[in-house]
């Protein structure tokens, strides 16, 4: 699939930015290629730079409030400065390594409500503000992900949303500031002490950091609280486990811990 996008930069009679995308869908630790191509406009112009980022939409907490804001996590300089003439094309391809930490978008080829993530191409002109164009990419989760979902959804956990969380993991390495919650509703079998639990993925080369926070349904007289467990999945012997089992018992160990159930 080919996305293709046209994006005029300094103005009327300013250059044009063609970004084209050979495929949108990507992994964690996978690479976009494509080509981005500028066009000469009325006038010659002065190229400073042409950069690629990705970018995804975060929840903030700052005090008693919260608020959404985009965030750019990486970033790919693919040209420096160069002279465009009038009419001219300029074209540079590109390969754009994905972040093994980039938040999911799609699972069973089914967005997740909640996150998107989008590629960037940003011109910079002189004497112009930069032009900046948003393509969007679709990140599908690793087969490990894939592994601990499907055993969610065989626990009989619904899926509710996804968002971005900015912030960091007590204990957990991350390098993006940021971090993915995907949220379920829970089955009959835990709704009388989960209100809702919250899955996270830290991924790396061979292996994930897996976070779950089970929200504990409040009370007449006690508020809801929350409850963690945190375990690791090694890529190459993912598929030897019994996950259903191993996260039931996951959720058993952290419930009682925290007297859910």
């Amino acid at each position: 699939m080919v996305f293709k996008k046209l994006l005029q930069a300094a103005g009327v009679g300013g250059p044009e930015v063609e970004t084209v995308l050979h495929n949108p869908n990507t992994a964690p630790g996978g690479t976009i290629t494509g080509e981005v191509t500028i066009i000469g406009g009325k006038h010659d112009s002065d190229i400073i730079a042409v950069n690629l980022a990705l970018k995804t939409r975060v929840e903030v907490e700052s005090g008693d409030n919260e608020y959404s804001s985009n965030l750019e996590y990486a970033k790919l300089p693919i040209a420096g400065s160069f002279r465009l003439d009038d009419g001219a094309r300029h074209t540079v391809p590109f390969q754009f390594p994905i972040p093994w930490e980039a938040p999911l978008t799609h699972f069973y080829g089914r967005a997740l409500h909640g996150t998107t993530v989008g590629l960037a191409t940003e011109l910079e002109v002189a004497r112009a503000v930069d032009a900046t164009d948003l393509d969007p990419i679709a990140v599908h989760p690793l087969p490990a992900q894939e592994r601990i979902l499907k055993a969610f959804a065989n626990l009989g956990f619904q899926f509710r949303n996804a968002d971005c969380e900015k912030g960091r993991i007590w204990g957990v390495h991350q390098e993006l500031p940021f971090y993915q919650e995907i949220e379920f509703y829970p089955p009959q079998q835990y709704a009388r002490g989960i209100k809702q639990l919250e899955v996270t993925f830290v991924s790396y080369p061979t292996s994930m950091e897996v976070v779950l926070e089970l929200d504990k349904r409040g009370g007449f007289v006690s508020e809801g609280h929350d409850a963690f467990a945190r375990f690791t999945v090694d890529y190459a012997t993912v598929e030897q486990a019994n996950w259903e089992q191993q996260l039931d018992g996951f959720l058993q160990q952290a419930g009682r811990r925290r007297g859910f159930f």
